[in-house]
């Protein structure tokens, strides 16, 4: 295989969406499976999401949360029970009607999100208020059925996920949940995968279905489309009445509880790739990468073999007591230009290279993944000179994104420049809304723009964007993955 057939062979600012494709297959992350709709994560892309599910797992942790598994195969009469939530799904589910050469008495579907599954058992593990709250997280896969439009890790017929599901005695225990989920969502995001994020509620429209109302995280891509990064959402008393979870509270009277479900799904990892990729491929982000430091080594003579991996052996070993995330590139069969092509491909943060000329001068060639710039750092101070270089990384990623979003965030006055920016432009379009479904769904019909969020500091300004009456509202419209 040549360099070039390794390498992306597009320019993302040509066909981003080929781009992204290349990116996806080349750097190894993913692979189309034999099943249309569906992918295999391969090692390096699932690293990433172990990373991703590292730290969440820390964080829920800490705040009381444990994790339980819960069946993939609902049956069809547990849907019914949340009619609302069920004519939500129903278009995507994916049914199981037989088993083996008989026909099910009772059809099942593979669940495309466990709500109705977990709150039968919730019916019956909560009996007082000594039960709760109940702080369940769940790490699997759910599929629903995406086989028109599919894209990896952003539109998949299966995507791995997790989803939390907690139970609690009040509506205000349970809007404090919601809002400690969405910090640690944005916490990652934003301080983990250095990609910087809009926060507030969904419009009725667009809220989670069932819930009271959803918060949401929004991100903006290169391409001028937005994508929902993490919501979190209050389900008030709308599943705990139809499926009957109640406790006796400490007044002797019994009472539905309150709930919450969340989540974040690999989609994280797409957002990740379209954010820092570049035209020679992934970007990853120090904190998010399973390899932080790559060294190769650079001879051409084995009178110095010895010598160089050596060195790159003491080095390896010194930056992962430091906690360093190290990988020595030790392949004789390829060149180290090829090592480099490789590894810029897979986006791995910093590379170090060790030649004869480092050995002499006792020094490392540092090179930088997102910049591409080289410098020299002397051989006691690679552990600082490593560290150092890895946080500026992770902060010029993170500030670059950033003033890409404000680049891309616009305003608009009237129902015309707000069609004309969307088309034009892409980007975020912050403009004045009445609260009706009737001016959201307008908005939709003639730019195929969505409300993304109300901003939690949301203040009316003005009139609406489409019919003109007074404003209830400050949004964000964009169009989105």
């Amino acid at each position: 295989m040549s360099r070039k057939d390794l390498g992306v062979s597009v320019k993302r600012s040509d066909d981003f969406s080929e781009w992204y494709t290349q990116v996806v297959l080349k750097a190894e992350l993913a692979d189309y499976a034999a099943a249309k709709g569906f992918i295999a994560l391969r090692p390096y892309g699932y690293a990433i999401w172990d990373q991703i599910r590292q730290v969440l797992d820390e964080r829920f942790r800490a705040t009381g949360h444990v994790n339980a598994y819960f069946p993939t195969l609902i049956p069809e009469s547990l849907l019914r029970r949340e009619a609302e939530h069920f004519e939500g799904f129903t278009p995507e589910v994916f049914w199981v009607t037989r088993a083996g050469n008989n026909d099910l008495s009772e059809k099942l579907v593979v669940r495309p999100t466990s709500e109705t599954i977990i709150y039968d058992f919730y019916a019956r593990w909560v009996r007082s208020w000594r039960d709760l709250p109940v702080l369940i997280n769940l790490w699997n896969s759910v599929l629903r059925a995406e086989i028109k439009s599919t894209k990896p890790f952003l539109r998949t017929s299966e995507f791995l996920w997790q989803e939390g599901h907690t139970v609690h005695v009040s509506k205000e225990e349970a809007d404090d949940e919601v809002m400690r989920i969405l910090e640690i969502y944005r916490e990652i995001i934003e301080e983990y995968l250095a990609i910087p994020t809009l926060r507030g509620t969904k419009s009725d429209k667009e809220k989670f279905v069932g819930a009271l109302y959803t918060t949401t995280l929004e991100s903006m891509m290169p391409d001028g489309r937005a994508l929902q990064m993490g919501t979190s959402h209050n389900l008030g008393q709308n599943f705990s009445k139809p499926f009957g979870i109640k406790f006796l509270g400490k007044d002797e009277k019994e009472h539905y509880a309150w709930q919450t479900s969340w989540g974040v799904s690999w989609r994280l990892i797409g957002a990740l790739i379209m954010t820092h990729g570049d035209d020679k491929g992934l970007v990853m982000p120090p904190r998010m990468a399973s390899i932080q430091v790559v060294f190769v080594p650079v001879y051409y003579k084995d009178d110095v073999k010895n010598a160089v991996m050596q060195r790159i052996k003491e080095g390896t070993d010194r930056l992962r007591k430091q906690g360093v995330r190290v990988h020595m590139d030790d392949r004789e069969e390829y060149t180290p230009g090829w090592k480099y092509h490789e590894w810029e491909l897979k986006g791995v943060p910093l590379r170090i290279e060790v030649g004869p000329r480092d050995l002499e001068k006792d020094q490392f060639m540092l090179v930088r993944r997102d910049t591409g710039e080289r410098k020299t750092v002397p051989n006691q101070g690679l552990e600082e000179s490593v560290k150092s270089i890895l946080e500026s990384i992770q902060k010029a990623l993170f500030d670059k994104a950033s003033a890409t979003l404000k680049e891309m965030t616009r305003s608009a006055k009237s129902k015309e420049e707000l069609k004309k920016t969307i088309e034009e432009k892409g980007g975020f379009v912050e403009a004045q809304w009445c609260g009706s479904r009737e001016c959201e769904e307008k908005v939709k019909t003639d730019s195929g723009a969505d409300i993304r969020l109300i901003p939690f500091d949301s203040q009316a300004s003005g009139l609406c964007v489409v019919c003109g009456n007074p404003a209830s509202s400050t949004v964000y419209f964009a169009r989105a993955y």
